[in-house]
């Protein structure tokens, strides 16, 4: 690709995620800028600087040595130099005006040296590290509307319509040797070749022959497991689940419910018995439970208790890999469950425009080698690995995009329905407590 070619891509990409940042927020009130404190989202304003921010540190700072927009603000819109808690003050962060006058001032000086300034490696790095950086908050931002219960985003549409044949069952994936991973060298910029650290370096790995659910878990399957009392069974929980089942506690006039509920989890966390019948909320609204489209916001014990239940298991994050994408030594390289074109509405539900409302067999452009669906977008796939570094990793141009996580998080793999289109691929490995359930995380399984 031509270095003008590769500009013009990236000028279209900063200014998409400019204008779903800008969208995000200021098609919210002013008195609902100030969201209620919750430990799995930012104030919306606090991410929209944050955002300028790392532009400045990352371009600016570090390849031009200009200074700031404002040092003084440099520590606040910093994520490692301000606590979550402090992020809430109104006496140390700008409103509305002056955060989005530093927005629009960065964002435009971004669009002036990558059209003017000639294209290096390390320019067009770092120019797609830092609009990738951005279009993660932009996930943030929509799973932050969840979270306090404010109306849906401005790209969200709805259903689409569905196919009518339903695909389910396993897919038998055959023993070999597989390609797991992105090369673990930094001569290749291009944007179908950029990785961040943790999916570096490539390696092969052999994997015995196994089965794996051609679908997502749907809310039918999951209600089974709720109505059967699976969360008051604690011989299906492990024991990190019934530690999580003893000490989370609903924080529910948060979420949006009626009441608190001040017991132990009983169901999904978005999911209320109502009117004789289960229904969802989806951002401010309440509605009935759709029982064709996958369990969404579930924790990683969550899903181990289902397969316990089930019978069934979590795929390791290998497994899933080999599943979606399939690469061997030798062939072509897919990104992509379908190969190599960039996703589209025809493959994917990401973008937040459907939200996770289709049925699960739903997307069958997007269907994998081996017959899987919606691998790509919907939800974040639980799996049971913990999120450590491939061997030979080597820290990025950013240290704590991984090295924070490692350890002590779930990998998950494949991307939301509130992920950017243009930021995942099938090696792409998101890292999350096994506790989290304010994001877009669900599940498939794996025959024992």
């Amino acid at each position: 690709m031509q270095s003008d070619d590769v500009k013009a891509d990236l000028l279209a990409e900063l200014e998409q995620a400019r204008v779903r940042t800008e969208r995000l927020i200021c098609t919210l009130p002013e008195d609902k800028l100030d969201v209620p404190y919750h430990p799995g989202v930012n104030p919306p304003l606090w991410e929209m600087g944050h955002s300028a921010f790392f532009y400045e540190v990352f371009v600016f700072n570090l390849l031009d040595g200009t200074p700031s927009y404002d040092p003084a603000m440099d520590d606040l819109w910093d994520s490692f130099h301000v606590e979550h808690r402090d992020r809430w003050r109104s006496d140390l962060f700008p409103g509305r005006d002056k955060t989005l006058a530093y927005f629009r001032t960065i964002y435009d000086r971004m669009a002036e040296r990558i059209h003017s300034k000639p294209l290096t490696d390390e320019d067009l790095y770092l120019y797609r590290y830092a609009i990738f950086h951005q279009n993660m908050h932009i996930e943030s931002l929509i799973w932050c509307r969840q979270t306090v219960a404010y109306p849906a985003p401005p790209d969200y549409v709805g259903d689409r319509p569905a196919p009518s044949e339903a695909v389910s069952g396993d897919a038998e994936v055959p023993a070999g040797r597989w390609l797991i991973g992105m090369p673990g060298t930094s001569e290749d910029y291009a944007r179908e070749d950029f990785a961040f650290d943790n999916e570096k370096p490539r390696f092969e790995l052999e994997l015995d022959a196994f089965r794996i659910s051609r679908t997502l878990v749907s809310n039918r399957e999951f209600q089974a497991f709720v109505d059967d009392g699976g969360y008051q069974r604690r011989e299906l929980w492990s024991f990190g689940g019934r530690k999580w089942l003893d000490t989370e506690q609903d924080l529910s006039l948060v979420h949006g419910l009626d009441e608190p509920l001040m017991r132990a989890p009983r169901h999904p966390l978005y999911w209320r018995w109502h009117g004789n019948r289960w229904q969802e909320r989806l951002f401010d609204r309440w509605q009935p439970l759709n029982p064709d489209a996958p369990v969404t916001h579930v924790t990683y014990w969550e899903a181990e208790a289902w397969c316990n239940w089930a019978g069934r298991r979590l795929p390791t994050e290998y497994e899933w890999e080999v599943a979606a994408l399939a690469n061997r030594s030798g062939e072509a390289f897919r990104r992509f469950p379908w190969g190599n074109e960039a996703p589209t509405l025809q493959h994917a539900d990401m973008d937040g425009r459907n939200q996770a409302r289709n049925p699960v067999w739903d997307y069958p452009a997007g269907e994998s080698p081996f017959g899987c669906r919606q691998m790509i977008g919907s939800v974040w796939e639980w799996t049971s690995n913990q999120f450590l570094p491939y061997d030979g990793f080597k820290v990025d141009m950013y240290p704590f995009m991984s090295t924070l996580q490692f350890g002590d998080h779930k990998v998950t793999k494949g991307g939301s329905c509130a992920t950017s289109s243009n930021l995942i691929r099938g090696t792409y490995r998101q890292a999350y407590l096994p506790l989290r359930n304010d994001v877009y995380t669900g599940f498939r399984t794996c025959a024992l």
